[in-house]
């Protein structure tokens, strides 16, 4: 494995928290900022695929071309039960468009997913949240995924986290992954699990 592991993301807080759960492999980690790689318009091109792991490759693979580093990229998002699944490889995207005025991206999907769930009893909310991340180095390409099982809850709760979060409630939990601290969201979420499954390849 090289000494440089570029995390390809442009989303602040996945790439905290997958820096976080890398702390102790002994690689230095490095993001698209540190390496000068500026956003650009071929990036929102990448998420093509009908599933995480085909979206995380081309991440990988795009970012790895650019820059020659070992690179892991990520692609994650909630399937709802009640919604055949969705919004899936859409939760970036899920609010529609005259949905999302006057709202943050994080609350628009929540508002809007609360909205599709408004006739939905509380046993039929079952959901996951489901993480894939693509690793590319010298000759190697290793996909690993990682899943938690959990609730939609009635209403947001709590502050912490991003995303979906004030509204998951992880199965063995009354707290939602907004009010759980950090330290635990990170023992448990979809993305530690999958970092764990990747760290062996990192030694």
């Amino acid at each position: 494995m090289s000494d440089t592991l570029l995390l390809a993301t442009r989303n602040a807080h996945k790439l905290q928290e997958i820096r976080d759960l890398l702390i102790g492999t002994g690689v230095e980690i490095v993001s698209l900022g540190d390496v000068g790689v500026v956003a650009h318009a071929a990036e929102e091109d990448l998420e093509i695929f009908d599933t995480f792991e085909g979206n995380a490759l081309a991440k990988a693979r795009y970012y790895r071309r650019l820059t020659g580093l070992a690179t892991v990229a990520d692609d994650s998002g909630l399937c709802v039960d009640a919604l055949g699944g969705a919004p899936g490889i859409h939760s970036r995207r899920f609010a529609p468009e005259q949905f999302r005025a006057g709202r943050a991206e994080d609350a628009a999907n929540n508002a809007w997913l609360l909205h599709e769930l408004t006739a939905v009893p509380a046993e039929r909310r079952g959901a996951r949240y489901r993480c894939a991340l693509a690793l590319l180095d010298a000759g190697r390409t290793l996909v690993v995924n990682g899943s938690v099982f959990g609730r939609i809850a009635q209403q947001e709760r709590g502050e912490n986290g991003f995303g979906y979060d004030p509204l998951f409630v992880p199965t063995g939990e009354e707290r939602s992954f907004g009010e759980l601290s950090p330290d635990i969201k990170a023992a448990r979420s979809h993305r530690a699990v999958a970092v764990r499954r990747l760290r062996p390849w990192l030694s």
